[in-house]
């Protein structure tokens, strides 16, 4: 298998980019996610390439373009709605938690919500308190949304594109710490299945399991643990 090193960002940007090729319906849009590239770089050269109908940089108002994404959702769209902090999730919970998760069951599986709604998690980089909150525990709560967590630019870019292909809302978390950190990814197209996760390291003694870039940080602790005999099994549950 060919691979090639790209960063965190790029795997968001290429996942997106090739989802918008293969699929008309694929949108994106959240603030700043056009003209800028995103805030965090992870939408570099999507609105260039396909332009201000399905780019759309938004106001500041996460209930109303969640709303708006939704609203895209269920009338045939697969919108990827980027929330650009997670503790900006709370500002649409209504949206999210008892609308977009509940409007499938209510129907009677008669209608479909493929909507990807991008947000991040993890502090140390001085954001401040209202922009460095882990909240992937909130939504795990509500029923009916799919939470993902990727650890690595590869996981990224297969989970992503799994996202966006999936008729439920999901709610996909990137590390912003990780976002220019460089790995491994395979050369060829690629999804990565939702409820498989990722053993990391095999062990026999202790098993270690993290999400997001804590998996990273697990591998390493293994790591220390062999130095003193100790066989550390490391999972990833992505999910």
């Amino acid at each position: 298998m060919k691979v090639k090193k790209i960063t965190y960002a790029q795997a968001v940007a290429e996942a997106i980019d090739e989802e918008m090729q293969r699929d008309n319906n694929v949108i994106l849009l959240g603030e700043d996610v056009g003209i800028l590239g995103g805030n965090f770089k992870a939408t570099v050269g999507l609105y260039e390439k396909y332009g201000e109908w399905r780019v759309k940089d938004t106001p500041i108002s996460e209930n109303s373009f969640v709303g708006l994404g939704l609203g895209a959702a269920l009338t045939g769209l697969r919108p990827v709605v980027e929330v650009m902090f997670g503790d900006f999730l709370m500002l649409a919970l209504d949206q999210i938690g008892n609308q977009a998760a509940k409007i499938r069951y209510m129907s009677g599986g008669q209608a479909k919500v493929p909507l990807t709604i991008r947000t991040t998690l993890g502090g140390g980089r001085s954001s401040a308190a209202q922009h460095s909150q882990s909240l992937q525990a909130l939504v795990c709560h509500i029923p009916g949304l799919k939470v993902v967590m990727p650890s690595s630019a590869a996981e990224v870019k297969g989970l992503l594109k799994t996202a966006i292909r999936d008729d439920n809302p999901v709610i996909f978390f990137e590390h912003k710490m990780e976002y220019n950190k460089t790995h491994e990814v395979p050369e060829e197209e690629y999804t990565i299945p939702f409820g498989v996760a990722n053993i990391l390291k095999e062990g026999k003694d202790i098993i270690i399991v993290g999400t997001s870039n804590q998996a990273l940080k697990a591998l390493q602790a293994a790591e220390e643990l062999a130095k003193e005999e100790i066989s550390a099994e490391v999972i990833d549950p992505r999910l």
